[in-house]
């Protein structure tokens, strides 16, 4: 059974379709600002995974349209894209040609998708509380997912601050990628930071955690596109 709360809380309904909002356009804004290139189609889908998750989320809530259960299978798919996203985008910055550790946290994000999708017992409940939505998946799987998650988060900052330490700012060229190494970095830092306090003050906030992140998430996604992307496209005009 689906609790709904209506109210303007931190994550509730009238937030998402706000975020949304947002995040579509910063996806708009992206395509209409910059040329074309590798580095904007990343932020481009990154930014619609974002979105996904959000109306995934708005529609749990609300429920119209889909079941529930296949909102969550949606939304947790467009979530499961961000790290390798997040990874691919540092790598296209740093101007990192071998990919090796991208092409295989792709492969992860691919096994993640497909359990979400097609496995018919991946999610156990749905709870669209005041604050976040819950999507309740089983207690391994979850810890599985959160070790992929995280991993591959913390991951991209190592090597964002190892990058970053071996560029010169000796050229326009390179102070604009570092500046947008750097920014990935804060932009990382402004969900992941917020979402651990949240949860140290409360560690009942643990099931509500994916919901929690993504609401933060609009935060990175406006760093993304006002101040990472115009840096990195003066660093390099063709990504």
């Amino acid at each position: 059974m689906i609790k709904r709360e209506t109210g303007f809380y931190c994550f509730s309904p009238p937030v998402m379709v706000a975020t949304i909002i947002v995040e579509s356009l910063l996806l708009i804004y992206s395509l209409v600002r910059f040329k074309t290139g590798i580095l904007v189609r990343l932020v481009v889908i990154t930014l619609a995974a974002l979105a996904i998750f959000q109306l995934s989320e708005y529609r749990v809530c609300t429920g119209f349209g889909l079941r529930a259960e296949d909102w969550s299978r949606l939304g947790y798919g467009a979530i499961t894209l961000l790290p390798p996203l997040g990874l691919h985008i540092l790598h296209v910055i740093a101007k990192k040609p071998r990919r090796r550790l991208v092409t295989f946290a792709y492969t992860t994000m691919f096994m993640f998708i497909w359990f979400f999708l097609a496995y018919s017992f991946a999610f156990t409940g749905y709870e669209c509380t005041g604050n976040y939505v819950i999507f309740q998946i089983g207690t391994e799987p979850a810890l599985v997912y959160g070790v992929y998650y995280y991993g591959w988060l913390l991951a991209a900052i190592g090597l964002a601050a190892h990058w970053v330490s071996h560029l010169s700012d000796k050229t326009a060229a390179e102070l604009h990628r570092q500046k947008a190494i750097k920014g990935m970095i804060a932009g990382y830092a402004v969900f992941l930071v917020p979402t651990a306090l949240v949860y140290s003050m409360n560690p009942s906030y643990r099931r509500g955690i994916p919901s929690i992140m993504c609401g933060f998430a609009v935060l990175f996604a406006l760093i993304l596109v006002l101040y990472i992307l115009p840096h990195a496209k003066k660093s390099a005009p063709a990504l």
